[in-house]
Parts: structure tokens; sequence; C-alpha cells
């Protein structure tokens, strides 16, 4: 993966660092002042800490590994994920004050009950070049499918430990290469027609679906953020059969094979299952065991839901006006 082009100051400094051998450096001047518009649309500021992340997951071609735990990175990563925290605590509503016990039901009331407006849209309306840049958006988080949740498993203990083991084992294809989650969407992929390499349209995607995935690695790089991270894991979960549903009818009108509904066609009745584990036996029993981090559980799945929301909101009105919903279109052998 090469390094995104740069969207704005924060961006272009960090980007012309990190293209050097590691060194100490001070913090761009930009980040000393708050950003004037939403953080999760500020483009700059997601690409930013997207880069950051991604020097935890898979690097970039052209940066030193040993950027990776660089001070004067991780302190640009420090501030960037101040602002973006402030912007979270801004956007998501405080979870309600409940006894551990009441974790599950509250997660489950959380969730709505429909309709997913994007997922009926692609299911009723869509188009397949529209249902090609869903999928762009979706690459950057699926292509490392499960990977920000596994942050959490060697911070847990006993029986949550083991209900998200049993999660992450499924999203990894129980020790088959071929059928881990992230593989399937590359099948999803090649028969829209779209670029399987990770991380290939980072330069497309907006701010927000930057914005959906750095929340995911950020509540999953810090153990204080364990909570959250499960919180968000089982929304995610939640908000998953029913959809993939749609996905799915939606690929079948539009003509597209097996191959191309198989990732979709998985996920109707493997996150049902899932949806059980998270809620009860990992929500449940960490909130038990941990309750004073029972707000932290409750507001994970609340971020979860929230951007999630704003992503939606974010796509869908961008083809109601006839635009792209990414920063350019998908063109033909891109």
């Amino acid at each position: 993966m090469r390094l995104p082009v740069p969207r704005g100051p924060i961006s272009e400094r960090l980007f012309g660092e990190l293209t050097a051998d590691p060194h100490d450096f001070g913090l761009p001047e930009e980040l000393a002042v708050p950003p004037a518009g939403p953080v999760v649309a500020d483009e700059d500021v997601q690409v930013a800490l997207f880069a950051c992340y991604e020097l935890h997951y898979q690097g970039f071609d052209e940066v030193d590994e040993r950027w990776e735990w660089n001070r004067s990175m991780l302190a640009v990563r420090e501030r960037l994920e101040e602002v973006f925290e402030r912007a979270l605590a801004a956007a998501v509503p405080p979870p309600p004050e409940a006894p551990a016990r009441g974790v599950p039901r509250l997660l489950i009331e959380m969730v709505p009950d429909g309709p997913w407006s994007l997922a009926d849209f692609l299911h009723k309306d869509a188009c397949l070049d529209r249902f090609r840049e869903f999928v762009a958006h979706r690459s950057l988080y699926h292509l490392k499918e499960a990977d920000p949740h596994t942050w959490a498993i060697p911070r847990l203990r006993g029986p949550v430990k083991a209900a998200l083991v049993e999660i992450q084992a499924d999203e990894y294809g129980g020790g088959r290469a071929g059928r881990m989650h992230s593989e399937l969407f590359r099948h999803t992929m090649r028969a829209l027609g779209l670029d399987d390499a990770y991380g290939a349209y980072a330069d497309l995607v907006p701010a927000i679906t930057l914005a959906v995935g750095n929340a995911m690695s950020m509540f999953g790089l810090h153990r204080r953020h364990r909570g959250r991270l499960l919180g968000h894991l089982a929304a995610f979960e939640m908000t998953s059969s029913l959809p993939n549903l749609r996905y799915a009818q939606a690929l079948r009108r539009l003509g597209g094979g097996a191959a191309a509904r198989r990732y979709f066609d998985e996920h109707v009745q493997a996150d049902a299952v899932h949806e059980q584990i998270a809620v009860y036996d990992m929500c449940g029993r960490f909130a038990a065991s941990h309750p004073w981090l029972t707000g932290d559980v409750l507001y994970g799945a609340a971020c979860a839901l929230t951007l999630d929301r704003l992503f939606a909101e974010h796509v869908l009105g961008r083809w109601r006006r006839g635009a792209s919903s990414l920063l350019e279109p998908i063109t033909a052998g891109r």
C-alpha cells in the first residue's frame, strides 16, 4: 500500500516526514488550532489519523517500519486522537446510567428496528455503479475485517475473552485462508471489476468513511477503550444480518453471481449467531465483571451506530443529488 495523497497541511507535513528515515520532529502548527468544521468530515484530520493507524496494520511501501513507535509520530497521533475523541463526544449522546445486568437489554434497545436506509436503497433502487461505489467504501475496513477488534483479545480474561475469540475465529475463516471474511470480500470486489488490493481506494473514500475505521482503530489500540471496543463490535454484529441480506438480494437483482454474493450471504447467518454471543456472552459478562465500564460499552455501541448513520447520510445525500459518494468516481480499470 502506498501513502495516501495528502488532503491538507497536517497530512502533507506528516506524510513528508514519514517518507524520510525515522527522526524527531515537532507537531504541525495546524494541530494547535481546532478544526473549523465537523471533525468526522475533516479530510485532512481523518486521512492523517488513518495513516497513523495504518502503521500498526500493514504499513506503507515507502515508510520505514520503525516509524510505528517513533515518539514524534505518536505525538501527532495522540493530538489527532484528542481532536477526534472530542468530536465523537459532541456527536454521540452519553449513554444512560445503567446497572451492569442491564447492558444486554440496553444494547438491544439502542439498535433501530429499521428501515435500513442505505441497505434498502441498494436493495431496491441502486444501479451496479452505485453498488460498486458502496463496496469501494467498505473495502477500507473489510479488507482488514476483524483486525481492529482483535486488539482486545489479550486485554480480556475468561469467558469474555473466549466469547470474543469465538466471534473472531469465524471472521478469520476458522483457520482456512480462503474462508476469511476479508478474502470473501476480495471475491466480491473482483466479481464487480474492482481493484481488490489492500487500501486500493484510500484516495477515493471521503473523511466519513475513514472516520468509521478510525474509531475502531482508536478503540482497539488503547487498553483503556476496551469496553468501548466491545460495545462497538456488538453494535456492528447487531446491525449486520438484515443489511447483508439486502445487499445479497441487491446483487441478485443486478445480476451478480454466487462469487459476488458469497460474502454477504455468509454474514446473514453468521452474524445472527455473533449477535447473541456479542451481546450476552461478551458485553454482558464484561459489564458484570467490570461494572465501572458499563458506560463505555454502551458508548462504544452508540459511536458505531452514529458513525454508520452519518456514513449512510453522506452516501445517500450524494447519490440523491446525482453525484458520486466518493471523492472521485471510479473509472474503468480503477
